[in-house]
């Protein structure tokens, strides 16, 4: 038998954290909203994840679709970072010689 490599309580300490980070997101948004909104949907994908292993390992998975979730909430992060990544292009000064 494979030894479970997480405890419920150390992922419910994961979840707790995950959840704080995401409403410092919340409610720092208008400081940066590009940056704050990726924060947020990165903390609930990663949350969701702890959420289903604790339901995993109390025998019963009571939370549908998270697949689906996670993949709405990090279609948003990556979308955030893409468009950052090209406004990081467009920055850099054309090059002269």
């Amino acid at each position: 038998m494979t030894k479970e490599p997480f405890d419920i309580e150390t992922l419910k300490l994961i979840s707790n954290k995950l959840d704080y980070i995401y409403s410092i997101a919340k409610s720092n948004y208008t400081d940066n909203p590009e940056l704050m909104d990726t924060i947020e949907n990165l903390a609930k994908a990663a949350n969701m994840f702890a959420i289903i292993k604790i339901q995993e390992l109390n025998g019963h998975v009571e939370t549908s679709h998270p697949q689906g979730f996670i993949l709405l909430k990090l279609a948003n992060s990556y979308s955030r970072m893409k468009d950052y990544e090209k406004k990081k292009e467009n920055d850099f000064p054309a090059w002269e010689l």
